[in-house]
């Protein structure tokens, strides 16, 4: 099986609109899938900086003189842009769903279907594992992780749960939190509201939307005006922040406008809506379902 397979790779290339030369970065290299297409559309002076915090993907580093591998979060991305001297950039790509590797490989703790340690760290090295967040955090803050980033609408009822689980020993394995919420949740919504379980528990032991934050502010000042944007998310908490940011130049609240009632916009939208995978991408790569791809134009 293939480390991962990369979605809506010929349109969110074609957004970044590479003519030959560009300085390009690719913030979730993961298996090289973009990045390589990307550096068939360079020439001989183009530059592509790939970023992962996943030690994983350091096996996938292309050889290649123009590509330059990042082994860092993309929260950092102008930092390390800038010690590479490579401000400003002409594209910035992001995709942001999780690997098909980190989902494939159990001990990760990602996925539903195998059996692993409750870990789910993007950055192996990081501290804070979903084993801590469900066995030590308070009520309060359970639910409101549930609510906010499982969007799981009771879920006061299934912290009620875990609190009870915990008390008689640790939750560790990715089984044992799966039989817990399938012995409270009827089989028919099983699934999903796992899904939603495991996007919660993910989000916050990787602090996925801060740092998705400071990405595309952050790519709003590394780009130079005419540089593009091009985002693919899978969720509604991730497409929301990407479609504030791309319309309104900020995550929440209206339109800055100047003394003349001019808004004051980061981006111009390339697609108003987004754009979304094929019958026939869904069909060779079922992951691709929920992907959403929005493409911006600095001004």
């Amino acid at each position: 099986m293939s480390y991962h397979d990369p979605v809506l790779l010929s349109e969110s290339i074609d957004g970044l609109n590479i003519s030959g030369s560009e300085i390009c970065v690719d913030v979730t290299f993961g298996g090289g899938g973009h990045s390589k297409e990307i550096l068939k559309q360079l020439n001989d002076d183009g530059k592509l900086f790939g970023f992962d915090q996943d030690a994983d993907a350091e096996a996938n580093a292309i050889d290649d003189g123009r590509f330059e591998l990042v082994k860092q979060n993309f929260r950092y991305l102008k930092n390390f842009l800038k010690f590479y001297k490579a401000v400003p950039v002409d594209g910035v790509l992001a995709d942001l769903g999780v690997s098909s590797h980190q989902f494939n490989e159990g001990e990760r703790g990602f996925s539903i279907r195998f059996e692993g340690p409750l870990d789910m760290r993007m950055n192996q090295s990081g501290e804070l594992t979903a084993a801590d967040v469900v066995n030590n955090y308070e009520e309060q803050e359970l639910i409101r992780i549930f609510k906010e980033y499982g969007e799981i609408k009771n879920a006061k009822q299934l912290v009620f749960e875990i609190i009870g689980r915990r008390e008689s020993g640790p939750i560790e394995t990715t089984q044992e939190l799966v039989e817990l919420v399938e012995a409270y949740i009827p089989g028919k919504l099983r699934n999903k509201y796992l899904a939603q379980v495991f996007q919660a528990l993910r989000i916050e032991v990787n602090d996925e939307l801060g740092a998705l934050k400071d990405m595309l502010e952050q790519s709003y000042e590394v780009l130079k005006v005419g540089g593009r944007l091009s985002v693919i998310t899978y969720h509604s908490l991730e497409d929301r922040l990407v479609k504030n940011f791309i319309r309104k130049g900020k995550f929440e609240g209206e339109v800055e406008k100047d003394f003349f009632g001019n808004p004051q916009l980061k981006f111009k939208q390339i697609n108003r809506k987004p754009i979304l995978p094929s019958e026939e991408e869904i069909i060779i790569n079922n992951r691709a379902r929920s992907a959403k791809l929005r493409i911006a134009e600095k001004l």
